[in-house]
């Protein structure tokens, strides 16, 4: 309730950073918002041509399976590497005026999750293309689209706190993303593993949402009741764990900034 009531009162300000987040990112670009939509399909492109003859060769659909992953993974990386540096990008602002700090977080988020709204409408139309059949089960993609928000807005409350403090962090989490991105299954399946190392997968939140949209769109299926809980878990966990380190050290960003 608290922090609905923070939104109405700072809602021009938190209007005004989605606005200059959205413009700043395509400044001085010839496609403008263009590049929401081409950067992933161009993506999608490479890692077709690259790995269908090695993981996809008799898997049906592996277009399909190869965008679920990717858009996923896109949107969970620009959403973190934005939020990441939200705070300190911004201490011009909240240190000269008592503003609640997330806000700067949220407004990337916003900004993120419009890039991705463009990117699934192009993603529902190579489902056309390919041949998905599409039904009343496709409504149930906004719930892991909900958790990964969540999710994301967790890890990039964790993140922004700690690149406060120590810089080293934007490197290491490059690092990070390179080997979540391989342990992810986005261009292969873990269908050859064994049933235990099929379920050291599911530890990895971010597989977990991709896992969901795969077996909604590409097997028409309703994921089971356990794992909508696992998803609503890691969004809750994170988002709560990012929201305790925010309020213990919110008075000590001034100082770092």
């Amino acid at each position: 309730m608290g922090i609905i009531l923070r939104y109405q009162k700072h809602k021009f300000l938190f209007d005004e950073l989605v606005k200059r987040d959205f413009k700043q990112k395509y400044k001085r670009t010839v496609l403008g918002m263009g590049w929401s939509i081409l950067s992933p399909l161009l993506t999608l492109l490479v890692m077709r041509l690259v790995f269908t003859q090695f993981f996809g060769r008799n898997m049906p659909h592996y277009t399909i399976y190869l965008f679920s992953g990717n858009i996923v993974m896109a949107w969970f990386k620009e959403s973190t590497k934005q939020g990441m540096s939200s705070l300190l990008h911004n201490a011009k602002i909240f240190s000269k005026i008592n503003v609640p700090k997330y806000l700067f977080l949220f407004s990337k988020n916003v900004s993120s999750l419009v890039n991705f709204g463009l990117t699934l409408a192009v993603y529902f139309l190579f489902c056309i293309l390919d041949g998905i059949t599409f039904g009343p089960h496709m409504l149930l993609l906004v719930y892991p689209i909900a958790c990964l928000l969540v999710f994301n807005l967790g890890v990039g409350l964790v993140l922004s706190a700690l690149y406060v403090f120590f810089r080293d962090v934007q490197y290491l989490y490059d690092v990070f993303l390179t080997l979540l991105t391989y342990l992810s299954a986005i261009f292969y399946t873990v269908d050859g593993f064994s049933p235990l190392v099929q379920n050291l997968f599911l530890l990895n939140p971010v597989y977990c949402y991709i896992k969901y949209f795969r077996v909604v769109v590409i097997d028409g299926t309703v994921p089971s009741l356990t794992f909508h809980l696992l998803c609503a878990f890691y969004a809750a966990a994170l988002f709560l764990i990012g929201g305790i380190i925010y309020k213990k050290y919110n008075h000590k960003f001034l100082y770092y900034v």
